[in-house]
Parts: C-alpha cells; structure tokens; sequence
C-alpha cells in the first residue's frame, strides 16, 4: 500500500465518522428545536458536538439549524459559534484573501 493509499483509506475513515456523529445528533437537533428548549448547556453541548461534524454538509446543516434556532435565545454565544466554525472549517477563504 503506498503512503498516498493509507492517507485516502485514513480520511474515508475520518469521513465515516462524521456522518455518523451527524446522525447521530440529527435527532437531539430535532427534539431541541420542536420541543422549544431552552437549556442553554444542552444546546452548547450539542453545538460543540456538531462543530467536530460540520465539515460535512450534513453536519453543517444540523449546526445551521441549531444555531438559527439558538440565536434568539442567545445571539452572543450563537455569533461565539459561527466563529467558531469559520476558525475550524471555513479559513480557506481568509487565506485566499490575503495571498
């Protein structure tokens, strides 16, 4: 198996387990949303989760949910999220911007 190979097998892998960290959030998400929640811990415990998962458009749409869903209950921490997510997931274009 070549180097390139054993990197290709690593990150299907890592892709795997993203999607089923995303299905498995998927119903708390749900049940937060349609139950009107308000347990801030709850909601940053599961944001936190789905940071890890958000680099997979599942992942990323149930942390969009979430996060609309939050911001009304807490729009600093919300805004604390998004950044949080661009930190980890969205910097291509920040480096982009300053080549």
């Amino acid at each position: 198996m070549s180097e390139f190979e054993g990197i290709r097998e690593l990150a299907a892998s890592l892709n795997a387990l993203h999607r089923q960290m995303a299905a498995a959030c998927a119903p708390s998400v749900e049940d937060i949303i349609r139950s009107r929640t308000r347990d801030q811990r709850q909601i940053e415990h599961l944001l936190d989760r789905l940071l890890d998962c958000a680099c997979i458009p599942e992942g990323l749409a149930l942390f969009r949910s979430l996060c609309r869903y939050y911001y009304y209950l807490n729009p600093a921490a919300t805004a604390d999220y998004i950044g949080a997510y661009r930190k980890m997931w969205d910097n291509d274009d920040t480096e982009e911007a300053n080549a």
